[in-house]
């Protein structure tokens, strides 16, 4: 089974930033999903194995950016300009490709890390 680690989650301020690690068992496409308490999961982000293509919900356009360093085996989410409707525990993902993360097919969960924004 794909084992997948995530760090980096913790308590910021709003407008601060945050970066999230996930270490993988080996490549994938990637992803991030957030679930904040009596809501359903939530699409973040995702990366392509190689890297070159990557998708963002809207909610998070502009401010979060997906990246990957396969060498390291590690895939970051650099969360900048965090507010307090980011609060959530945030999940890394890993699947075939990047069409399966998003259809939720054959997906690989990790543990989760809280991320809380305080106002």
């Amino acid at each position: 089974q794909v084992q997948l680690v995530e760090s980096g989650g913790g308590l910021v301020q709003a407008g601060g930033s945050l970066r999230l690690s996930c270490a993988a068992s080996s490549r994938f496409a990637m992803g991030w999903f957030r679930q904040a308490p009596g809501k359903e999961r939530e699409f973040v982000a995702t990366i392509s194995w190689s890297g070159g293509i990557t998708s963002y919900a809207d909610s998070v356009k502009g401010r979060f950016t997906i990246s990957r360093d396969n060498a390291k085996k590690l895939v970051y989410l650099q969360m900048n300009n965090l507010k307090p409707e980011d609060t959530a525990v945030y999940h890394c993902a890993a699947s075939l490709n990047t069409e399966q993360l998003r259809s939720l097919t054959n997906v690989y969960w990790g543990q989760g890390t809280q991320v809380t924004v305080s106002s």
